[in-house]
């Protein structure tokens, strides 16, 4: 019997996921991964997660937002949409937003504009946060204590920073989302150091399938794609940081998962 998993962060429209959707739903379970929450990114893309939870109705979950790679096609008119899908009971976070200065293919403004909309959406419709920061941590940390008093919550979803950036966010009451990138001796290492002192009652787990395969799998899947099948795998390389066992990462994270996304009174499951 496995233990039980769920996957706070699964890109599922991808369309690298189109051809073999119930395949992949399959396996997952296979693995002990019942539960996951399907990534929103973009209008589109919540619509299309959205779609996906209604198809796998108590199994699948979303969010809804704006990634800051897509910031500048944010306007009041979508975020009338976005407040729409978000009363959506299987809709539970508002995200994936934030801050993304390495690749900014929005104008940082732009980016800083949507964040703070969406902080300001999440604190009206009281669901919690699922956050991007990647190269903006100060300004991203700014934006973020500023409106921390109106959250119900957030996630630093695919935290791949330093201790310090860790205890910043811990001060702030965020969930830490680790993913696979703990498992990549060549980038991780700072992951690495800052896993063992995430609190027990603030870790969370997620693939970001089908992005950031666990560099350490064996062997290596031919198509080179992360699916959330590969959770279990990841939470083995979190206990062993933590001197922890499987069993017990996948119970704490289950239970934070649950009472983050309010799972349990989100669905009729």
């Amino acid at each position: 019997m496995h233990p039980e998993f769920i996957d706070i962060g699964a890109n599922l429209t991808h369309q690298s996921f189109a051809a073999d959707l119930p395949g992949i739903m399959a396996s997952a379970q296979q693995a002990g991964v019942r539960r996951m929450v399907v990534t929103g990114a973009d209008l589109e893309g919540s619509k299309q997660a959205l779609e996906l939870t209604r198809q796998y109705p108590s199994r699948l979950f979303s969010t809804a937002g704006v990634h800051p790679h897509h910031a500048q096609d944010f306007d009041s008119s979508q975020r009338d949409l976005f407040e729409a899908l978000l009363s959506e009971s299987s809709v539970v976070a508002v995200g994936e937003c934030g801050l993304d200065y390495f690749r900014n293919f929005s104008p940082q403004q732009a980016q800083r504009n949507a964040f703070e909309s969406q902080l300001q959406l999440a604190a009206k419709v009281r669901k919690p946060v699922f956050l991007h920061q990647r190269d903006a941590h100060g300004e991203f940390l700014a934006i973020l204590k500023e409106h921390r008093a109106q959250l119900v919550g957030g996630v630093a979803h695919c935290f791949t920073g330093t201790v310090a950036e860790l205890e910043d966010y811990l001060a702030l009451g965020l969930y830490i989302g680790v993913t696979g990138w703990v498992c990549d001796e060549r980038r991780g290492q700072a992951l690495r150091e800052a896993v063992p002192l995430i609190p027990n009652e603030r870790l969370l787990i997620e693939t970001d399938a089908p992005y950031l395969l666990p560099r350490d799998l064996k062997p290596a899947p031919k198509m080179r794609r992360n699916e959330p099948r590969f959770l279990p795998h990841i939470a083995m390389k979190v206990a062993e940081l933590r001197g922890s066992d499987l069993d017990e990462v996948a119970a704490q994270s289950t239970r934070n998962a649950v009472s983050f996304f309010g799972l349990e009174t989100s669905r009729d499951s």
